[in-house]
């Protein structure tokens, strides 16, 4: 008996001792009859990132607790429910300011502080937060305080990891408890709470969001003695992390006295107790419900109809001033109803129409779209012309929704449609179809229409042109189930329609890039079912070396360029030289191995070839974020003569990539124009360029088609550039709530204004044989990046605002002799014009602070440079331009 009573107490004190190690608390508890009077203090301080030197925001706020217990469960000690009142609340702008003399200003009297004083009532139980009440509706940035409060209060007194709600929404909240104190840290990040606000659809205009929460209690006995926590949020544009915002909040509650209190109610059933207090209590979500501020002081579209919408204003899309102006009238249109935008679009001015629809479109709201759908449709009005300025701005919508994806599916069904807006219709459908799933709305049925609908059409296609139409809309989607339907059109279609489905593969990701695919991939390059033109068969082998290759797979392709053209084997060894001389490319290392090995890395495999085309790449600029690059593809004929440049400018930043612009320049039968014998297939004497902007194809532009229509062009010309885009654009448009546990609310919000003048120019002199080609870009950019952060005695607001002017040119000489043909490639980037300017608002019952700075500057123009031979074309090439 000895023995078991010895082992029964061994028992009991390593169970005592591992509970007081691992710091078991007592449960938190409130005593009958006492009045609990607590300190509570808030702080929160908003700055930015790219200017730490600029003082931003900061508050600090006091306010008395006063807590008594009410009713508790007889059966369940840790149940209570409690009284909680907020009086004496004093407000510090900012401590650390010199004239700042006054410990800070009570807000006694106005609406706000009485609110704030009325009683609310906590359901608690064991220090989690079951329920709270108030006696009758208050304002909701008041109800946000005192769910701060009472996220403060729901802990736990064991370790544990569990899922908690508070202010922050349905939360996993670690613990760790030890002695007298409680540890708690929120995974603020995967937080579930009600959708607020809206998101760019691609992620490389994103923001990207780091937050950590930790909370730390003292408790003595059953008594809270005291309890803080600390947030802080760092929000900034992924592709530049210099901008953005950085939000703390911190809270702490200090037990101050007790002190005698009302009685507790007597009673079993908690909700008669309720009932005779406040009626018919609603329990009140402890999550927080954000909303957007209020713009008092924003224009109104009704204010701007009778200034400015009949007046005929100056669009320079290469200025700031235009795009400023565009984003204006797209918050207007948010704010507006149907009547008055359908007014503003039946009054403007015809050169300001599509300016109006890009906007109406723009602003995404359903007044917006329905507007501009009743306008399209109106009768006796010639809008046939603004169909393509609808679709694109459709297209380029960095946020698509199902309204504004029926409204592009409405305008597609109109058999009144012309030719060129039906064509521009079918191909950007494709980019929204993408966009939408990215945005997980792939379930959506006219999503799935549109999926089967494009299949049909590209299936049911009889000329080459329509194919590539549907290729090149399923191409933009981006999607990996369309991999099959591109293999198989790659493998089985015409010599055209297997270069552009080739060609389509080449946009995914190694991801993607299967073992099926590469199995395709070799049986085109290395012509083992059929015959390949020679454009499918280097895009073959350009996904081959990209998506990591075997060993055998780059020694086949090394092997193999030995027997093919000269210009094919050239490009080949050119794309294998950019990718060796590449500091980041995945296949770099891999074929640097394979080149040890002598019998292939010798004079009969890499010696100098006779030809011109090429395969490059080079860097433009790189920072910690983000890297944009531009690539360079020339392939000529083996008569001598370019048949297809193709010019890329891609963006990469934490994982994502966009193909920012993408220029394509073709030429067919050129070698019949100038008396050469085609060694090739015949094929019709034409030129024309297709483009890609943003991920989004635009409709092809044919420069001539035969050599009738280059002499007639040639002697009508009006001499001015041909327009590829013109227009306005939201590139990014983001509205992010940030719930900050202390029941301060923040808001942060990006729009990104772009305007667009992309045209092209193109000469050719028959008797000089000189052919001169050029792609004119030119643009500005806005960014309206701000935070602000409320609450129901206190307003602050941190905004930047920049723009950049911009411009490229895209220059491509050639001189057309019977021979090699000389070509010169120039890509040189104008002066760079930009302004920054930043703001810092402060209001209150008592004050209002606003502070203004800024900065301006000009970047020079450079050209960038490329391949040596290109260098030495240009020498000679442009020596005897500026004899002439």
């Amino acid at each position: 008996m000895k023995l078991q009573a010895a082992s029964r107490y061994s028992w009991w004190l390593f169970f005592f001792l591992a509970a007081t190690a691992e710091g078991n608390l007592e449960t938190p508890s409130f005593g009958s009859g006492i009045l609990y009077q607590y300190q509570y203090s808030l702080e929160s301080q908003l700055s930015f990132l790219s200017r730490p030197t600029l003082q931003g925001s900061k508050l600090q706020a006091e306010v008395v607790v006063d807590v008594n217990l009410l009713w508790s469960n007889t059966d369940n000690a840790g149940e209570q429910l409690l009284q909680i009142q907020f009086h004496d609340l004093r407000i510090n702008r900012d401590l650390e300011k010199e004239d700042q003399t006054s410990q800070g200003h009570s807000v006694k009297g106005s609406q706000n502080a009485t609110e704030l004083q009325q009683p609310f009532f906590l359901h608690w139980n064991k220090g989690k937060v079951e329920a709270f009440y108030v006696a009758k509706e208050e304002n909701p940035l008041i109800l946000e305080l005192k769910r701060g409060l009472l996220s403060l209060l729901q802990f736990q007194t064991h370790s544990g990891t569990v899922t908690e709600e508070d202010i922050s929404g349905n939360c996993q909240v670690t613990y760790a408890v030890s002695k007298d104190t409680v540890l708690k840290t929120k995974d603020l990040e995967n937080c579930i709470r009600p959708k607020f606000g809206f998101s760019t659809a691609n992620k490389i205009f994103g923001l990207l969001w780091h937050p950590t929460s930790k909370s730390h209690y003292v408790i003595e006995g059953n008594l809270i003695k005291s309890a803080s926590s600390e947030e802080n949020h760092i929000i900034y544009q992924g592709i530049k992390s210099s901008a953005g915002f950085d939000i703390t909040s911190r809270q702490h509650l200090e037990f101050l006295a007790q002190m005698p209190g009302s009685k507790e109610l007597s009673g079993k059933n908690l909700q008669k107790i309720l009932n005779s207090l406040l009626g018919k209590p609603q329990p009140i979500s402890l999550t927080s419900q954000p909303f957007k501020r209020i713009c008092s002081e924003c224009p109104t579209l009704r204010s701007y109809l009778k200034t400015f919408a009949k007046k005929k204003i100056k669009l320079d899309l290469s200025k700031a001033q235009t795009t400023w102006h565009f984003s204006r009238v797209v918050q207007m249109l948010r704010s507006a109803k149907k009547k008055d935008i359908l007014l503003l679009l039946k009054k403007a001015p015809e050169n300001m129409l599509p300016f109006y629809i890009e906007a109406a479109i723009a602003a995404h709201s359903t007044p917006s779209l329905v507007a501009v759908t009743e306008f399209m449709d109106l009768e006796g009005r010639k809008q046939m012309s603004l169909q393509e300025n609808l679709l694109y701005a459709a297209a380029l919508s960095p946020r698509p929704s199902k309204e504004l994806f029926r409204l592009v599916l409405d305008r597609l069904n109109n058999k009144k449609l012309t030719k060129a807006s039906w064509e521009a219709g079918n191909m950007i459908i494709g980019s929204l179809l993408g966009k939408l799933c990215q945005m997980n709305q792939c379930g959506l049925k006219e999503v799935s229409f549109a999926k089967e609908a494009i299949l049909k059409k590209l299936h049911g296609s009889k000329t080459d042109w329509e194919k590539m139409m549907h290729l090149s809309s399923l191409k933009s989607t981006l999607l990996p189930e369309f991999i099959p339907t591109f293999l198989y059109y790659a493998e089985e279609g015409s010599s055209t329609i297997s270069a552009a489905a080739v060609t389509a593969l080449k946009r995914f990701s190694t991801e993607h890039i299967t073992s099926t695919v590469k199995m395709a991939m070799r049986r085109i390059f290395h012509e083992v079912k059929r015959k390949y033109q020679k454009h499918s068969r280097l895009a073959a082998a350009e996904i081959l070396l990209d998506n990591n290759p075997s060993q055998m797979d780059f020694i086949n392709i090394v092997l193999a360029s030995k027997i093919l053209s000269p210009e094919m084997q050239i490009f080949i060894l050119s794309k294998i030289l950019s990718i060796i001389s590449s500091d980041n490319h995945p296949t770099r290392q891999l074929i640097k191995d394979v080149l040890k090995d002598p019998r292939i890395n010798n004079y009969h495999y890499f010696s100098p070839k006779d030809g011109r085309s090429i395969s490059f790449s080079g860097l433009l600029a790189a920072t910690e974020d983000a890297s944009s690059t531009f690539g360079v593809e020339l392939l000529f004929s083996d008569f001598g003569l370019l048949q297809k440049s193709t010019t890329n400018f891609d963006i990469e930043s934490h994982g994502h990539r966009l193909q920012a612009a993408q220029v394509v320049v073709e030429a067919k039968g050129l070698e019949g124009l100038l008396g050469g014998d085609a060694t090739e297939e015949q094929v019709d004497f034409k030129a024309g360029m297709s483009a890609i902007l943003l991920d989004v194809p635009l409709r092809p532009v044919t420069f001539f088609d035969g050599y009738s229509d280059l002499m007639s062009k040639m002697l009508m010309s009006s001499g001015e550039p041909m327009k590829v885009i013109k227009g306005n654009l939201l590139l990014v448009d983001h509205q992010q709530a940030v719930p900050l546990q202390s029941g301060l609310q923040a808001v942060i919000t990006l729009q990104v204004g772009l305007g667009l003048d992309i045209s092209a120019d193109v000469n050719m002199n028959m008797w000089a044989q000189e052919f001169n080609t050029s792609i004119i870009s030119r643009g500005a950019l806005t960014v309206d990046f701000q935070a602000e952060v409320d609450t129901s005695f206190f307003q602050a607001t941190l905004k930047s605002q920049s723009d950049i002017e911009l411009g490229t040119n895209v220059e491509i000489l050639a001189r057309l002799t019977l021979g090699p043909m000389l070509m010169c490639l120039q890509l040189a980037e104008q002066p760079v014009s930009y302004r920054e300017k930043f703001f810092v608002s402060e209001s209150s019952a008592n004050y209002n602070t606003h502070v203004r700075k800024g900065r301006r500057g000009t970047i020079p123009g450079h050209g960038f440079p490329f391949y040596r031979a290109n260098s030495k074309m240009c020498k000679v090439l442009l020596a005897g331009k500026n004899l002439q």
